[in-house]
This record gives C-alpha cells, structure tokens and sequence, in this order.
C-alpha cells in the first residue's frame, strides 16, 4: 500500500528544508540533521530512576548507557539504538526508551555504542557485548536476576542485537529470553529487490546504506564476518524473536532472510511487516502513528515472557 498520510506529510516537511541527501552530507551535517528530529518527539513518561553509566572498553576507550528503571520492573530490554553505526544519541531515544519503559513495566538499557568512522568494526559490536555484560553484573540493580532478559534494537541496532545474540548462544550465554529486531541491518548485499525498489528510496536509501557501510567496514571483502554480517552466522541456539519490519524500505528483504534464517533452524519467530511505512517509522515517538503500532507489538511480545 502507499505511505500513510503522516509520513507522507512528514517527508513533504523535510523536503521544504532542502539541503543534500544524507549520502551526500559529511559525517558532521549527518550527525547534525539527526539531532534536529529530536524536538519532535517531546517528553517521554516520567521513570522512578534514569542515570546515565560510562562503560569502559578493553581497549581504553568509553561509552555510555542510560538506564530507564521503573518501580518494580519485570525484568530487562538491552536496546541498541539505529544510525548506521554512525548517527544516534541517548538524547535522540530517550523518548522512545521512556515510552518503552513505562509501557513494558521492564528496566531499559539504551547502549550509546561508539560511532564510525571514528571507531570502526568491530568497535560498535564489542561495545554491544560489553554492555550485556555489564547488564548481567549488575542484574541485582536493574531487576531481579529471575526474571526475562531481552535484547532489542532498530535498523543498525538490530544488527547489533542480532550479532550479540548469537554471540550468546555460541559462548554459552548469558541466556536472552526474546531478540527484537526492528527493519536490521542483517547482510551488506546492496542488490536484494527491495534495495532496488524505487518506492523504498525514502529516508534512508541504497546510497546512503553504501556510505554508512564504508564508514564503518571499508573493506567490501570483511562484510561477510558474522559479526558484521549477522545474516552470515550461525543462529543455532538464539532466542525466540520479534521482527518488525517497514513495507517501504530497502532492508525489508535482508530483514525477511533472517526471518526466514531463524524459522529454518528451528527458532520461534513473529514477523510483521508494517503497512504503509518507511524505514525509521519505530524511532518517530509521538510524530508517526506507525511508532506506536511497533511498541504495541514490543509490549505484547514482552508481556507473553511471563
């Protein structure tokens, strides 16, 4: 079906603003652009705690987390935001991880993983696993160890959620209860149909995919690593998932293949494919009805954890 009348309007809005495509922007115009859509999506519910930790890495470096915790939370979503490995803030999804907090009754963990070019692959992956890690120290503080962990993201982060979760099953855990992934990054092919599709080159398009890829692995030939390339991996042994994906977006195909990778070794998978919307429609608290559509799925998903 056609877009829905909201994102048709809000694509019509940004068009008045002019300026380059993102795939034409420098590094510092695309972050740039990125932040401006944060005062779009107002305040999200109050939370009992929010505090933000920094995260060391074995390499010396540092990254934050910002941890949503509600009175009596019913266990814990590690969330990797989107971006392209590039773009993405705490700020950017505070709403969202408020919203999700609040709804889910579950503390949330939004990783704020370092960003390419500055910080290549495999930096945003080990950055990921870092913060699982640091999740599962510090149950006690964020809910009781017994109850459901789940890791979740959306488009560069559910590649991101995808590679730690296999990670987990092949080194034997920590043990993850539900995967969300929302329209993933899951392979570097740059001709699937849906890449290739006219009706998809909205807000994000084959070429700015392809500069987002370069940013973040240059060498073409390193794409089909597992840890870059989750679609590549062994998924034997990873959680029960929720993929939500958009009608009109070039990762839709990449997004279905995992699906379908999934289903073939034996994992329980709800797929769904959202009418009428673009890549990015989940992060548009507040703005895009089709944001609330794809919590409401997350919420039902977590509720049935027990």
């Amino acid at each position: 079906m056609a877009l829905d009348d909201a994102t048709t309007a809000f694509l019509t809005e940004a068009a008045k603003a002019g300026g380059p495509p993102l795939h034409a922007m420098t590094v510092e115009q695309a972050r740039e652009m990125n932040a401006g859509l944060d005062a779009l999506f107002g305040q999200g519910p109050e939370i009992a705690l929010v505090k933000d930790v920094t995260l060391e890495t074995a390499d010396g470096g540092s990254f934050p987390v910002r941890v949503f915790r509600p009175d009596a939370p019913k266990g814990v979503i590690v969330y990797y935001h989107g971006g392209g490995w590039m773009l993405g803030t705490l700020s950017g999804f505070d709403t969202l991880c408020r919203q999700m907090a609040d709804r889910t009754g579950m503390t949330v963990v939004l990783v704020e993983y370092r960003k390419a070019p500055e910080d290549r692959f495999p930096a945003a992956a080990d950055d990921a696993w870092t913060a699982l890690r640091w999740v599962v120290a510090n149950r006690p503080e964020l809910a009781d160890p017994g109850l459901p962990l789940v890791v979740g993201g959306d488009s560069a982060g559910g590649n991101l959620t995808a590679v730690v979760a296999q990670r987990a099953a092949q080194e034997g855990g920590p043990d993850i209860d539900l995967q969300i992934l929302v329209y993933p990054v899951t392979d570097a092919d740059f001709e699937t149909e849906t890449y290739n599709d006219p009706q998809n080159a909205l807000m994000l398009t084959k070429e700015s995919m392809v500069m987002f890829w370069d940013a973040y692995l240059p060498d073409a030939a390193e794409r089909s690593n597992p840890a870059a390339a989750p679609l590549r991996g062994d998924v034997t042994g990873t959680p029960q998932a929720l993929v939500i994906l958009a009608e009109h977006d070039v990762l839709r195909g990449e997004g279905a293949a995992y699906a379908a990778k999934l289903r073939e070794a034996g994992i329980p998978v709800e797929e769904h494919v959202i009418p009428g919307q673009m890549h990015g429609f989940f992060t548009f608290p507040n703005v895009l009805p089709g944001a609330a559509a794809g919590m409401d799925l997350v919420v039902d998903a977590v509720s049935r954890l027990g």
